[in-house]
């Protein structure tokens, strides 16, 4: 396997004095439990890949892109409960973005995108104080299922182990995929106070709100399904990397 320019694990200090990269993504995901027939390591894999094949498609239209390993811990503080589901606190967040960003002011390297791969993260306000700390590096995030329109490819809903995650494993890696004759059907609870569904906010606690881990039916999904998404997905977030390496972060408005 010949090593990625663009993938900073792949890459060498030789390579590296000898770029001068204008953009760094960092992909983080989540270790938990994704009904019976995903792996724990569901979103980790999604993350990297979307990462990856956006920088590459941006190298080759010359954007000077660098992919850091991913962060394989999340979130997790509604699912406390489930075994193994690794949990780290916004704070703990807050404090490895913060030495992350630190080491990007330091060297120069201008600017930072954070990738999430995992519905519990939540990134913005962790971005904001941050940015009033390094103004030098502009910040900014995306999470990769909501950079196209879901609608488009899987009619079953969910968030969590669903038609749209299973369809993207089996396309990525149908080896870690059990069965779906395997997997619970993901119904799931629903909060009896109607702000909670409509517009205000509480934590779900998990183990409440689904019997196998999953929410939304998995049964429709298909490698195809996933390919199609997931091709959709990096074509759009590797022109946001092209866009952002060419800009000039003191002149982003018109």
């Amino acid at each position: 396997m010949s090593a990625r320019p663009y993938i900073l694990a792949e890459t060498t200090w030789q390579a590296v004095k000898e770029t001068a990269f204008d953009v760094v993504v960092l992909p983080w995901g989540a270790t938990e439990a994704h009904n019976y027939h995903l792996p724990y390591g569901t979103d980790n894999y999604q993350a990297d890949y979307v990462a990856a094949e956006a920088a590459r498609l941006a190298w080759e239209q010359g954007a000077k892109v660098v992919v850091l390993p991913a962060i394989p811990f999340g979130v997790n503080t509604g699912q406390l409960d489930i075994t193994l589901n690794i949990n780290l606190n916004p704070s703990t967040q807050l404090a490895i973005l913060r030495d992350v960003v630190q080491v990007l002011a330091r060297q120069g390297i201008p600017k930072l995108v954070v990738l999430n791969g995992h519905g519990g993260n939540d990134f913005k306000q962790i971005l904001r104080e941050l940015q009033a700390e390094f103004p030098s590096v502009f910040l900014s995030t995306a999470t990769l299922f909501r950079i196209v329109d879901r609608s488009r490819f899987f009619e079953a809903p969910g968030d969590h182990a669903d038609e749209m995650e299973t369809s993207m494993m089996l396309h990525l890696a149908p080896d870690l995929v059990r069965p779906l004759a395997e997997a619970g059907d993901g119904a799931s609870r629903r909060f009896r106070i109607r702000a909670l569904r409509e517009w205000a906010w509480a934590q779900r606690e998990w183990s409440q709100v689904s019997a196998d881990t999953g929410v939304g039916n998995p049964a429709a999904a298909t490698a195809a399904k996933g390919a199609a998404f997931l091709a959709a997905v990096t074509q759009e977030l590797s022109q946001f990397l092209v866009e952002l390496a060419a800009a000039d972060p003191h002149d982003l408005y018109e």
